[in-house]
């Protein structure tokens, strides 16, 4: 993005200069006219495309809630994680106590 800067532009020494190159006055003027919409023209995009210290509010605004959602799944993914493992790790306990117990009634002395 550019950044506007406000150019400075001396219509009179424009012409001036025009009709020391031989243009005709009214010619002069007419082009300086029509050059100076154009600056005037450029200018007012480029303040349309600046933002401002609202814009940026907003922006931010939108960012933290933005950031706030993105740590609530996170927190929400976080448990679940744990959920799955304190279930796999019970799991995994209840299995190893199932073979210690086979083992025990399978091998000789077991009961």
């Amino acid at each position: 993005m550019s950044t506007a800067i406000a150019m400075p532009f001396d219509t009179l020494a424009f012409v001036k200069r025009l009709e020391t190159a031989g243009v005709p006055s009214a010619q002069a003027e007419a082009q300086v006219e029509i050059l100076s919409d154009v600056i005037k023209k450029v200018e007012e995009t480029q303040m349309r495309e600046l933002a401002t210290k609202g814009d940026i509010e907003i922006a931010k605004l939108e960012l933290q809630k933005e950031i706030e959602s993105v740590r609530k799944e996170i927190e929400v993914a976080k448990n679940e994680t744990i959920k799955w493992m304190v279930g796999l790790a019970l799991a995994q306990l209840a299995m190893m106590a199932g073979i210690l117990m086979t083992m025990v009634r399978v091998l000789p002395g077991g009961h």
